[in-house]
């Protein structure tokens, strides 16, 4: 499983993109570049969903809230 925050996650698809790209990596490195770099955007992928839920129920429940706190 991926430990890596989102900006991580993001910064290391960067720099896959930019390994790949350049042309320079042998084959089986590009291949594990790929495989690497589709599961990172799997896991961002997830990531943003998840945070997108988050601020959907947070906007839903924001009247709801407000009611408490004051």
């Amino acid at each position: 499983m991926i430990k890596l925050s989102y900006e991580q996650a993001v910064a290391r698809l960067e720099e896959i993109v930019s390994l790949l790209e350049s042309g320079n990596s042998p084959l089986q490195e590009s291949m594990k570049l790929f495989q690497e770099g589709t599961e990172l955007c799997a896991y961002c992928s997830k990531l943003l969903s998840t945070a997108k839920q988050k601020v959907t129920e947070i906007s839903e429940d924001g009247g709801e809230n407000d009611e408490h706190t004051n």
